[in-house]
């Protein structure tokens, strides 16, 4: 069997963030507030270089963001120290356990992040990206302030194979698990991208999973809720950041393997004739499952 094109598979829309600038962002605004939050854990090599850009270009130059919050996750080295001398408010994610009990993970840091935060639209980032720029926060946030049905954003990239490559999660786990349950999500090309943004109203009625499946379940509960099409992507350019070291996967993969199927249930994968890997540019590369007899029952 060869590759086929699938039309209309996925409901994503794309935006083009040349398109915007932060004059427009800034009018589209109209007094509704903007929190940008990052998660963070041990990230002292790279969280001043990102607070500091945030807060010159983006609180300060030009008032689109009113708050910039680095959520500390149990931090060992200088994380906080660092974040709040360049000019972020920095909380403890014990400050968020101590209220509504205890919890851990990435899902928990992030679920931490908007008990935190107030603004109308929040903006998420990892805090070991070493390429953001201002206009990824403009990116993300212009389809939410201008189209009334787009409730998620999610931020598109390329990650250079030059310096690492990435994105290993996503191809081996993440993408065969939307073709398979949710093939109306196979338009994203970074489903698990940390830098994504979301109306407050959206986020606060979905569940957040602790764990590494936090972005997938997102993505899933959005989807069940408010229908696929509620979600958008941004394409912000080139990512650099630190790469997790290839043994470290395999828990987060396993946590995003399991945390879908617990939304969806394996039947929903069968329940086609005709199985796919889909890709992102709508190309379908069907899966040969078939199987031959015991070759006893044969001879």
């Amino acid at each position: 069997m060869t590759p086929s094109t699938l039309n209309d598979v996925s409901a994503i829309r794309t935006f083009d963030a040349s398109s915007f600038s932060m004059a427009d962002a800034v009018e589209a605004k109209a007094g509704r507030s903007v929190s940008v939050c990052i998660p963070c854990r041990n990230e002292a090599a790279t969280i001043a270089g990102l607070v500091s850009m945030m807060r010159t270009e983006l609180v300060d130059g030009s008032g689109l963001v009113d708050e910039l919050i680095v959520l500390d996750d149990n931090s060992t080295d200088a994380t906080a120290a660092i974040a709040a001398a360049h000019g972020a408010t920095v909380v403890s994610v014990n400050t968020v356990n101590d209220v509504y009990g205890e919890g851990r993970g990435k899902g928990n840091a992030l679920w931490a992040t908007l008990a935190a935060s107030t603004g109308d639209f929040i903006v998420w980032c990892d805090g070991d990206v070493t390429s953001a720029e201002p206009r990824w926060v403009i990116g993300l946030l212009m389809p939410l302030l201008t189209t009334a049905d787009v409730l998620l954003v999610k931020a598109s990239y390329h990650r250079p194979t030059e310096h690492g490559g990435g994105g290993r999660t996503t191809e081996l786990v993440a993408r065969p698990m939307l073709s398979l349950f949710l093939p109306e999500l196979t338009g994203l090309h970074q489903p698990l991208s940390g830098e994504f943004a979301g109306r407050r109203t959206t986020m606060e009625q979905i569940p957040f999973v602790q764990g590494w499946g936090v972005e997938i379940a997102m993505l899933a509960d959005v989807a069940e809720r408010f229908g696929a099409s509620a979600i958008a992507q941004v394409d912000v350019g080139e990512r650099h950041h630190r790469h997790q070291p290839l043994d470290r996967l395999g828990v987060q993969a396993a946590e995003v393997l399991a945390t879908l199927l617990s939304r969806v249930g394996a039947d929903k994968a069968f329940a086609s004739d005709h199985l796919a890997l889909l890709r992102p540019n709508g190309v379908a590369e069907p899966l040969n499952l078939d199987e031959r007899p015991p070759m006893k029952s044969v001879r």
